[in-house]
């Protein structure tokens, strides 16, 4: 079993689906309160509820990097040698393995998202690179700006010049990192050490949304700072 802590029966649920379900139960609440408040929902504020909840989650798993990251190395090395024994793809692996309910939240079991990962990207499995400090930086720094936004774009409880400032600069920062991170795997000729299919699913893929749904949070930010209201947002 490639996966220490798997375990079947009817208590566990693959760890993708632990994942959606997450996001699910984030999101879920700021759409409910937009709905109640406002008598409908508006596009930009389902799409950033979903984004931000998603970030929220991968907070939680970029701190799992930074607090696990000697198992990581360890088990990056464990996952090198099963792909090499099987052919199969790690991350598809750990995705569809199963996870007791009483261990959702476990560190140790997120951090193997990190130790997976650094099949397509040993970045992940050496702290002094800029892949590896760019995601700790994020878990540690957007959890407090995307929790404010996500409160400002359902309630319109904090001024909206200040919701745009705020939002200009959290999804500049996305946009620049996440850019940066995709050039450098072309600078560094990365993208032929893995196939074609693995970098397009789990680095190209994941990076361009994002690289574009932010750039759709800076228009947002802008408007919310030359109109000084959330009518952007669909909130009068």
């Amino acid at each position: 079993m490639s996966v220490a802590w798997e375990r079947t029966g009817r208590w566990s649920l693959p760890a993708g689906l632990i994942a959606v379900i997450a996001i699910m139960l984030l999101a879920l609440p700021g759409i409910a309160a937009r709905y109640a408040l406002h008598d409908g929902l508006d596009p930009f504020h389902f799409l950033f509820s979903l984004f931000f909840s998603i970030n929220l989650l991968i907070c939680y798993w970029e701190t799992c990097l930074y607090f696990r990251r000697d198992q990581i190395e360890r088990r990056a090395e464990h996952w090198r040698e099963w792909q090499r024994d099987s052919g199969r793809t790690p991350a598809l692996e750990f995705l569809t393995a199963r996870v007791p309910i009483r261990r959702s939240l476990s560190p140790t079991v997120w951090a193997e998202v990190w130790a997976t990962y650094s099949m397509f990207d040993s970045a992940y499995a050496d702290r002094n690179t800029y892949g590896f400090n760019i995601d700790i930086g994020n878990g540690f720094v957007t959890i407090a700006p995307s929790l404010m936004l996500y409160a400002a774009y359902t309630g319109g409880v904090i001024p909206a010049m200040a919701a745009g400032i705020v939002g200009a600069m959290l999804f500049w920062q996305w946009v620049y990192a996440s850019s940066l991170y995709v050039v450098s795997f072309f600078v560094g000729r990365k993208w032929k050490l893995i196939a074609a299919r693995d970098f397009y699913i789990y680095v190209l893929g994941p990076n361009a949304v994002w690289v574009l749904i932010p750039i759709v949070g800076i228009y947002v930010s802008i408007r919310l700072i030359l109109d000084g209201d959330y009518a952007v947002l669909g909130i009068n």
